[in-house]
């Protein structure tokens, strides 16, 4: 009970941090009579926390947890993500695709270059081919690329395939599908 607590704590401070920028980032544009931009601002408030909103419910907390937190680390890189044509997710693969997801984290730490600007863009999605893909697309600066082909390469398991697109110094393009009972 104690360790959930103190997620929960963490979780609120974060999230109140994030939000008095959020609010100040507006509040400064509507001051500067930047209205449009103001605008732009709270739509993009609106889709993150739709997008936020689909992670929370696909039945895949652990998974959802490591990505909503994320950014609240001390990684050299910003995490984005997308949720699209969603029906459901897969529970029985929750906790494998998350421990994944946090040693793909750990792995482009020590790949990426610390200065560099680095985004990682995630889209999680499904269809009839597999049950769930996630799409990861890394723009910025890659120091050791052969690390991350190598944990590439690495198999995830029987019930899913890692898809290696692109890896160069710039960026690096793969997808995780996914497929449950």
């Amino acid at each position: 009970m104690d360790k959930e607590r103190k997620t929960v704590e963490a979780i609120l401070r974060h999230s109140r941090h994030d939000w008095l920028n959020k609010l100040q980032l507006i509040k400064g544009n509507i001051e500067l009579n930047n209205i449009d931009r103001a605008k732009a601002v709270i739509e993009e408030i609106i889709i993150e926390a739709h997008h936020e909103a689909m992670l929370s419910n696909l039945n895949m907390p652990e998974l959802a947890e490591t990505l909503l937190t994320a950014n609240w680390r001390s990684l050299p890189l910003h995490i984005e993500f997308e949720v699209v044509e969603l029906q459901r997710g897969l529970r029985d693969m929750d906790t494998l695709i998350s421990a994944w997801v946090e040693e793909l984290f750990r792995i482009l730490a020590d790949s990426l270059d610390d200065y560099g600007e680095n985004v990682l863009a995630i889209s999680i999605d499904e269809n009839k081919e597999y049950n769930l893909r996630l799409s990861f697309e890394l723009q910025g600066t890659i120091k050791n690329e052969s690390v991350l082909h190598n944990f590439l390469n690495k198999s995830v398991r029987d019930k899913a395939d890692v898809k290696v697109l692109e890896i160069n110094s710039e960026e690096a393009v793969f997808l995780v599908e996914l497929y449950g009972n």
